[in-house]
């Protein structure tokens, strides 16, 4: 009987663990991801910057003009609204709060700011990330 009681408590104790350890996983990419994308705006590559998000028509992007559905109309705004490099300028991310929300949802909250020529600007996200087939993508971005 202590055996039993002893194998269910280490394997109850080794649950916990793996358990902990996999939330450092997403969180990891998560963070490589958002790095990955200040590089590629830093560059002015918004096409390198959309690799985060996910690529479907059901992608939310909600900024001051309210809200966009769908990757291509969310790139075609950024292309419009960030025409060339005095636009996008240098970005910085702030993370305030990476939690998980499920095994497969995670929220980043933040801040953001541009330097450059064409006047420096901030503001605060929110990003939903989802693990799609095996990826995570921002699947729903709340921009102010």
């Amino acid at each position: 009987m202590k055996k039993q009681l002893f194998c269910i408590l280490l394997l109850t104790a080794f649950g916990g663990i793996s358990y902990s350890f996999g939330q450092a996983g997403p969180e990891k990419q998560i963070r490589k991801i958002l790095k990955e994308q200040t590089e590629a705006w830093n560059r002015s590559d918004i096409d390198a910057f959309m690799k985060g998000y996910w690529n479907n028509d059901s992608l939310l992007f909600v900024g001051k003009n309210g809200p966009t559905y769908g990757f291509t109309n969310t790139l075609n705004n950024y292309k419009k609204n960030y025409p060339n490099k005095d636009y996008m300028g240098q970005l910085n991310f702030t993370l305030l709060e990476v939690k998980p929300l499920s095994k497969q949802l995670w929220m980043v909250l933040g801040k953001w700011e541009l330097t450059r020529n064409a006047g420096n600007v901030s503001g605060h996200y929110t990003l939903l990330f989802k693990k799609i087939n095996g990826v995570w993508v921002i699947i729903m971005d709340h921009s102010s």
